[in-house]
């Protein structure tokens, strides 16, 4: 398709800092001549060219509030206008929202000699961020709103005050669950379009099951993991199937920590086991790059890849 070569070269043109690219709007000729009606395929009989492929494309930014993230949120802020200007000379018709890996939870602990105390934290829990200095009219930025990368600088600039257990996982499916069911999100997503998610951390992903109960010493983030296939059947529901959803994890890749100029970040061992779920509709980017543009290149590339395999 005209539109999958177009996004690939801006993509490219992103990730390289290169000027504008054009395209010549007569055809598709490689050598120049002709308008490309009148080539040896022009009397072929195919399907529409719009037959595959969507149109529109519904993104989450799932961005980490704790302590250790403010460089990478400067930086995912600096480069989100070429990662925008790629989906603009696109023509999709996209939408983007925020939240967070914070979200509400409680536990209990045992303490020996003591007996079972209340852990409690509270977070977002996938609700899109609206914060009041930002002049958003509704949860998400649509193409065509004025200042849409000044808009989402506002509000992806969510702070270093979060839960120190990042639970993005669980975010994304509150986001598209809870907060559906009480209408704190409710009408983002597009059943026609991709749903694509962007998860941005340097921790492991410590998304847990709701009833736990620990005895001390033992770790929530180490002991009481949900399986990250519940996760990816719940996207797989959710967005109509697996085929029409799409997820890039900006992580520690591991082996072992890895340190850039933003700090170290952990091994993100269960947001790898998920890309590995999903297959070849999720990408894991290494957030100790020191720039998250070629991370932002990777997931446009993959949404990009999504979107046109999709059937209408």
């Amino acid at each position: 398709m005209m539109r999958a070569r177009s996004i690939a070269i801006w993509v490219v043109a992103f990730a390289c800092g290169c000027g504008p690219v054009t395209r010549n709007s007569g055809g598709d000729d490689d050598d120049g001549g002709g308008s490309g009606s009148n080539g040896p395929d022009a009397g072929q009989v195919g399907p529409p060219v719009d037959a595959i492929g969507c149109s529109k494309m519904d993104i989450l930014f799932v961005i980490d509030n704790s302590g250790s993230m403010g460089e990478e949120q400067t930086n995912l802020i600096a480069n989100f206008p070429g990662f925008i200007a790629v989906l603009d000379q696109s023509g999709l018709e996209y939408r983007v929202a925020v939240t967070t890996t914070a979200r509400n939870y409680n536990y209990n602990m045992t303490f020996p000699g003591v007996g079972s105390i209340p852990q409690n934290t509270s977070g977002e829990s996938g609700a899109m961020l609206k914060p009041a200095n930002c002049n958003m009219t509704k949860r998400w930025i649509d193409k065509g709103d004025p200042d849409v990368t000044g808009t989402f600088g506002c509000v992806a600039n969510v702070g270093t005050g979060g839960a120190s257990d990042e639970m993005p996982l669980g975010a994304v499916r509150d986001a598209f669950e809870d907060r559906m069911q009480d209408n704190t999100n409710t009408g983002f997503h597009r059943p026609d379009a991709l749903l694509g998610v962007v998860i941005l951390t340097d921790e492991n992903d410590c998304s847990y099951e709701q009833s736990v109960n620990l005895a001390f010493p033992q770790v929530l983030c180490e002991s009481q993991m949900e399986p990250v296939a519940n996760y990816k059947a719940f996207l797989d529901g959710y967005a109509g199937g697996p085929s029409r959803w799409a997820a890039a994890m900006v992580a520690g890749p591991g082996p072992g920590t890895c340190s850039s100029s933003f700090g170290s970040a952990d091994e993100a061992t269960r947001l790898r086991d998920f890309k590995n779920a999903v297959g070849t509709n999720a990408v894991m980017s290494s957030i100790c790059d020191g720039n998250l543009a070629t991370s932002l290149m990777d997931a446009m590339m993959l949404f990009q890849s999504a979107c046109d395999a999709i059937i209408l």
